[in-house]
């Protein structure tokens, strides 16, 4: 009987941490096993988190450097890829993910782009849409602040001033909110993916009997175009396109 009871009472406190585990506890857990090389327990952990909707720059960093050091480079680079939407500008998780790609096996010859392009990309990159976002806001708080301050210019001197830098506050709040803009219907509309398995043969159509196109493997970064059913449209930078299985890439 006394058996019973202590079987009882452990199964209650197993119970009880399993229905109120919080997401701190989780991640102490997932950390300490990856600190004591038990990777594939802290990948667990932190999928735990993620099946209840939890995301994290941290979350995200550490379970690609879980899946890196298991040798599976495209979950490492997905989840790479994953916290750098959340934040752009991360040096440790915009490391990880270059070694990461030391791995892969494809390369693929970029399309030249207009170096007008270039520029832009790399201020889409600079902030995330919630970092976009605040500075719109600042933005447009700086150029109230000027209309009032106008009004409260005891000089021509002063109004000049302010107006000449409410035109320079403006000018940057129309470019940012284009910005912004972009970025969103980027982060929602336009996808990418990692493909996840060691080779992936790319289809000319939403079909296994379809034509074999080309080869891409674990790792490779694509642009998903389209989707029937269980079959993704994928384009690559060079401009090649073609269909593979959706459960063979994981979406960014």
């Amino acid at each position: 009987m006394k058996n019973i009871l202590i079987n009882i009472f452990i199964l209650t406190v197993i119970l009880c941490n399993v229905l109120f585990a919080n997401p701190e506890s989780i991640m102490r857990t997932a950390n300490e096993y990856y600190k004591n090389n038990r990777y594939q327990l802290a990948i667990d952990e932190y999928n735990k988190l993620i099946e209840d909707g939890y995301t994290g720059v941290s979350l995200f960093y550490n379970l690609g450097n879980s899946y890196y050091r298991l040798g599976q480079i495209g979950y490492a680079i997905l989840y790479y890829e994953k916290a750098l939407e959340i934040s752009p500008g991360d040096e440790d998780v915009l490391h990880n993910l270059e070694l990461a790609k030391l791995n892969l096996k494809d390369r693929v010859d970029t399309l030249p782009p207009f170096f007008i392009f270039n520029i832009w990309e790399g201020l889409l990159a600079f902030f995330s849409v919630s970092g976009w976002t605040v500075l719109v806001y600042i933005l447009f708080v700086l150029l109230l602040a000027a209309i009032v301050l106008y009004f409260f210019s005891r000089s021509v001197g002063q109004q000049r001033t302010v107006v000449f830098s409410a035109i320079g506050i403006f000018v940057v709040l129309l470019i940012s909110v284009l910005l912004l803009a972009v970025k969103i219907n980027k982060e929602f509309n336009v996808k990418y993916g990692i493909v996840l398995t060691k080779e992936l043969i790319v289809k000319s159509a939403p079909d296994q009997s379809s034509k074999d196109e080309f080869l891409i493997h674990e790792g490779l970064k694509i642009k998903v175009d389209d989707k029937v059913d269980d079959w993704i449209k994928i384009r690559l930078d060079d401009g090649k396109i073609g269909w593979v299985n959706k459960f063979s890439v994981g979406i960014i």
